[in-house]
C-alpha cells in the first residue's frame, strides 16, 4: 500500500542550489507501512535538498509524536520523536559502495520518493523501551504481571515428586 502523503521530490529541471520542502506525516502515512510499532501519529519533516552537479544531498529534520504500545502494560502510549538525518544520492548505473547513507539512482532518474527513508528515520528515533511514566500504566494489566501474583500460585511440582536420580546428582554437587 502506498502512503497518501506525497513525499516525491522531482529534481530534474532544478538548478544546482538549495531547496526546502515541508512534509507532515499523519496516521494514513504510518498505516501504509503496516507495522505494529507505530499505530498512528503526526510528524513534521523539514527536508533541505542541496543539488549538486552529480549528487543530491538531503538533510531531514523532524519532530512529532507517534502512538505505540507500552512495553510494560501493553496499553497505548504516545512517544515523542525527533532527529536529524542526512541522505546522499549519487547518480550511477552501477552501485560502487556499501555505505548505508548513500543511495544510487540511475542516470535517467528524475525524481525520488522519500517515504521509506522518512518512515525508517522515525522508527529508528523511537526509544528502545517504551513505557508509561511511573503510575500511569494500566493497573488491571499490572496485576497479571506483578511479583505478588507469582508468589500466590502453587508450585508446578512438589518436592516429594522429584525423580530420585536427580536427588543422587544433587548430592554429588553438594560434596
Amino acid at each position: 500500500m502506498k502512503p497518501k502523503v506525497d513525499t516525491v521530490v522531482q529534481f530534474s529541471g532544478l538548478k544546482p542550489g538549495r531547496y526546502e520542502y515541508d512534509f507532515t506525516l499523519d496516521s494514513t502515512f504510518f498505516e501504509a507501512f503496516q507495522n505494529d510499532e507505530i499505530r498512528e501519529g503526526e510528524v513534521d519533516f523539514k527536508v533541505i535538498l542541496e543539488k549538486r552537479e552529480r549528487m543530491l544531498l538531503f538533510t531531514f529534520s523532524f519532530n512529532g509524536k507517534v502512538k505505540s504500545i507500552c512495553d510494560r502494560c501493553l496499553g497505548e502510549i504516545e512517544v515523542p520523536v525527533e532527529g536529524e538525518e542526512t541522505l546522499c544520492v549519487k547518480f550511477s548505473d552501477t552501485e560502487t559502495t556499501d555505505e548505508d547513507d548513500v543511495v544510487f539512482l540511475p542516470e535517467s532518474a528524475y525524481k525520488i520518493d522519500l517515504a521509506q527513508w522518512m518512515y525508517e528515520y522515525v522508527v529508528v528515533s523511537m526509544p528502545m523501551q517504551r513505557v508509561h511514566p511511573e503510575g500511569q500504566c494500566d493497573s488491571e494489566m499490572l496485576k497479571y504481571i506483578s511479583d505478588e501474583r507469582v508468589e500466590d500460585e502453587e508450585p508446578l511440582q512438589d518436592e516429594a515428586d522429584t525423580d530420585p536420580r536427580w536427588d543422587a546428582l544433587k548430592s554429588l554437587l553438594e560434596k
